[in-house]
């Protein structure tokens, strides 16, 4: 298997994905840091998942949205939940799920009204209007939460696939 170069090509870098898809974790610790790492780990899945580099415009988009989603999510687990334990990405098809695990067992609590012309409170808005879906889901062992989304890829674009020959 020949494997290009990422910088100078739109191929794929893993020709496909097994049908399950392909997890990457990041274990994390404190706060300091924090979003550069994880932001860095997901730009190095994106590269090593072929989305990255690209020249089209809508997958270019879609991994724009992504990294932005990372830093809201994480920086929210900073700010409101002492830093995240673990930051999660499972590569799947069509799909790419980003997760965010911190130890605060407390439900989301978005601020709403969402008021665009105040300071705060605009991450989870965000992530809204950027996600295809999310949400959190309470963990019991151990005690936390995990803050999820989803993005699905521009039309046509599938991890799973292999390149063209």
């Amino acid at each position: 298997m020949s494997v290009s170069d990422p910088r100078t090509s739109d191929r794929p870098v893993l020709p496909a994905l097994p049908p399950h898809g392909q997890l990457r974790r990041l274990a994390l610790t404190g706060t300091a840091g924090t979003v550069g790492r994880c932001r860095d780990h997901t730009r190095q899945a994106l590269h090593d998942w072929g989305w990255l580099p690209t020249a089209d415009p809508r997958q270019r988009e879609r991994a724009d949205d992504v990294l932005l989603i990372v830093s809201e999510l994480v920086t929210n687990a900073c700010r409101h939940a002492g830093g995240p334990d673990q930051l999660v990405l499972h590569a799947r098809g069509s799909v790419l799920r980003i997760e965010v695990l911190d130890p605060l067992p407390t439900a989301l609590q978005p601020r709403l009204p969402h008021r665009p012309g105040q300071p705060g409170g605009h991450g989870l808005h965000m992530v809204a209007l950027l996600a295809s879906r999310w949400g959190h889901t309470l963990l019991t062992e151990p005690p936390g939460k995990s803050v999820w989304a989803e993005i699905d890829l521009p039309d046509g674009l599938d991890v799973s696939d292999p390149p063209d020959a």
